[in-house]
């Protein structure tokens, strides 16, 4: 999906969620094994947002603000945690209507980047026991359990056909991942032939939980465009919160690692929404969607915060504001028994909004972030992502090219530097 040059400006400089560095208060790791009931837990997640950017005039390209009629879209989402059995959320919290859902299935892509299901794999998905739903205006609706092995760190192809005009699509902008749309119901096509149009953004589809005996619970990345995977390479999963959950599939099963939920949302920013400047796609401010992004999450235990580089350069935020936020923030997740952890903010000097004047607030933040108790501890990404040559700046073979989100290979250095004590702790 191409995005107006107006929006590549406010999308193309968010930065960030976070997750645990070497630097944070950790507990104790390895929980004893042993039998546990199946429960439920958060494999995946998406942050929503409200449809208003209309594509140029002309290129052919889907418009989420006139949303979907008589038409099937197929998703493509990766998980976290595996399960023996997955169940769906479908969202309409930005409709103008109640929506219309008509035929849902869930099945195994036959490789990345592919529209296609595997023979075999197709799941028909129900809602109190009936293929057909309606979500009303604000609302969000539980599927029925859904008897398949979902596999860890593994891809699911979601298919809903809205058989009715939905009006302005609850959305995520930036998936990273291609999803396809056609006319008439394919949602239980194993190929995807008859869905033609391409698109790289998510519609209603808003979480994925699976039911096993051995995650314990979820870590939420409540974040912006660098969680987002804004620079990441399509439909190859590089998000850093994707490689994390990838190390810890790789734990025996005794040490019970969480789901990992992607909040990421391009364009988020502490104590802003996108609204003040009529851009609704990227979101509500961290504070206005902590109940829909965090809090509503299932089996959420653990809160990763990496935001503050939007209100820096986009809205010219004072440290002391930020700070401010940041506390109120925390403050909320422990009011819900969730630990919060929070992340210094990485450097971009080189990128079109960069100043020096700037960058002292990002510096007095960070100052700020590594001495407070607010928090259960913080994870320093700046010390991380820096040129050690030049501290304001990424390190070269991590940079992106626009000197504000790392490359694939600085995702995996991010993933790679949690310490994993902390997420089992």
């Amino acid at each position: 999906m191409r995005i107006p040059p107006r929006r590549q400006l406010l999308l193309a400089g968010v930065v960030v969620v976070a997750v645990v560095s070497t630097v944070f208060v950790a507990g104790a790791s390895g929980r004893a094994s042993g039998d546990r009931p199946d429960t439920w837990v958060g494999s995946w997640a998406m942050g929503e947002t409200q449809a208003q950017a209309p594509p140029p005039a002309g290129k052919g390209l889907f418009d989420s603000t006139k949303g979907f009629n008589d038409q099937t879209v197929r998703m493509t989402i990766h998980t976290s945690v595996g399960g023996n059995a997955a169940r769906i959320r479908l969202s309409n919290l930005y409709g103008s209507k109640a929506l219309e859902v008509g035929h849902v299935t869930v099945a195994i892509p036959t490789k990345s980047g592919s529209g296609d299901a595997m023979p075999g794999s197709m799941h028909e998905v129900q809602f109190g026991g009936i293929a057909t739903a309606v979500v009303p205006m604000g609302a969000t609706l539980l599927s029925d359990p859904i008897p398949m092995t979902v596999a860890a760190n593994s891809d699911l192809a979601v298919s809903l056909w809205l058989p009715t005009a939905t009006g302005p699509a609850t959305w995520h902008i930036i998936a990273r991942s291609t999803t396809w749309i056609g006319k008439g119901d394919h949602a239980a096509d194993i190929s995807g032939a008859s869905m033609s149009t391409k698109d790289t953004s998510w519609y209603y589809l808003t979480g994925v939980d699976v039911r096993n005996n051995t995650a314990d619970g979820s870590v939420v990345v409540l974040g912006d465009s660098i969680s987002d995977g804004f620079t990441a390479t399509m439909d190859a999963d590089h998000r850093w919160p994707d490689r994390l959950a990838a190390r810890l599939d790789a734990l025996p099963s005794k040490d019970h690692a969480p789901g990992v939920l992607d909040l990421g949302t391009a364009g988020s920013a502490l104590g802003h929404d996108g609204a003040e400047f009529g851009l609704y796609e990227l979101g509500p401010s961290a504070a206005g969607r902590l109940d829909s992004d965090v809090f509503a999450q299932t089996g959420a235990r653990v809160v990763i915060v990496q935001l503050s580089i939007n209100d820096i350069w986009i809205y010219h935020d004072g440290p002391d504001t930020l700070v401010g936020e940041l506390r109120q923030v925390a403050a909320q997740i422990h009011e819900h028994g969730m630990k919060a952890y929070v992340c210094t903010i990485s450097p971009w000097q080189g990128y079109r909004a960069w100043t020096a004047a700037l960058d002292k607030t990002r510096i007095a933040e960070n100052d700020w972030i590594r001495s407070q108790s607010d928090f259960d501890g913080f994870i320093d990404f700046d010390k991380l992502l820096a040129d050690p040559e030049t501290p304001t700046r990424l390190k070269p073979n991590w940079d992106s090219g626009d000197h504000i989100h790392p490359n694939d290979a600085g995702f995996q250095a991010m993933a790679d530097y949690v310490s994993l004590d902390f997420l089992l702790s």
